[in-house]
């Protein structure tokens, strides 16, 4: 089975503003509608057979909202494909409670974003949050890298979430797009770190806001096989970052580069099935 590590959903009613609104202010293009029914539609295009949905509390109070959604789509995964990760802010309260909530109701994980939540990864209230799933045996998926909603801001660049590594070494943590958007260089410190990678957009496509997102181009080929050989191909995830890619080329980016067929196999879905326990589905 194929897995998508990374998505993102919007309810029905709050998907043409959300979408519309982060397109026009990164200067990205969507290429799906950001619903649910848009993701699976995108996955039978693709052959994915599951994606997981990455929910970013970007203010406290929405936590509430956004886990009671979450919920919703996890009581139809089996029928619909679609396995939602859990939301927390790091300044939500009682996170402790939250998480062993979230664990006992049967989400795998959480997703943190540290710049559209305002935290550094390497802030003690973010080390708090991931100390505490990591008790809990929850996956972590973590924004890393540059992002063009906030360009120049560091909050989760390689060094920090080495930072944070150092001080959680949990084997559950995901950073997303290859350890580090826009960050390649810098990224490479993290390779074969405790640690999955996901390949979310790392080798595009971008735009560009004022014709320059980053010195560095996304990464070619050579670069991208190079970087899941460096981590370890047993690490690595296929995530698409969808709507922001179109599913059935980021698989296509993935499975052309030059990886080998059992690494490929791996990548596009053995390692995420392990990683949540769906080997069996």
């Amino acid at each position: 089975m194929v897995i998508d590590f990374h998505t993102h959903t919007f309810p029905d009613a709050l998907a043409p503003r959300a979408v519309a609104g982060m397109a026009a202010g990164a200067d990205m293009k969507n290429y799906s509608d950001g619903t649910a029914s848009g993701l699976r539609a995108s996955m039978a295009r693709a052959g994915i057979g599951l994606a997981v949905l990455a929910p970013v509390v970007t203010k406290p109070h929405q936590t509430e909202g956004v886990n009671r959604a979450a919920a919703e789509i996890n009581a139809h995964t089996r029928e619909t494909g679609l396995l939602s990760l859990g939301g927390i802010h790091p300044d939500t309260p009682e996170p402790e409670k939250l998480l062993r909530s979230l664990a006992g109701q049967g989400f795998p994980g959480i997703k943190l974003h540290p710049l559209f939540q305002g935290v550094p990864a390497d802030d003690p209230r973010t080390v708090r949050i991931v100390e505490l799933a990591a008790e809990l045996d929850m996956v972590v998926l973590i924004h890393a890298g540059a992002d063009p909603n906030f360009p120049g801001l560091d909050y989760a660049s390689p060094g920090r979430l080495a930072a944070l590594l150092r001080r959680v070494p949990h084997r559950g943590i995901v950073l997303a797009h290859m350890g580090g958007f826009a960050s390649w260089d810098e990224a490479e410190a993290l390779y074969g770190a405790p640690c999955f990678l996901d390949t979310a957009v790392a080798m595009g496509p971008w735009r560009r806001q004022n014709g320059q997102l980053s010195p560095q181009a996304p990464m070619d080929p050579d670069r991208f096989v190079r970087a899941v050989r460096a981590h370890g191909a047993d690490r690595v995830l296929f995530g698409s970052d969808s709507p922001w890619s179109d599913e059935a080329e980021a698989l296509a980016a993935v499975r052309s580069s030059g990886l080998s067929p059992e690494e490929l196999e791996a990548v596009t879905g053995g390692n995420a099935a392990r990683l949540l326990g769906w080997e069996d589905s």
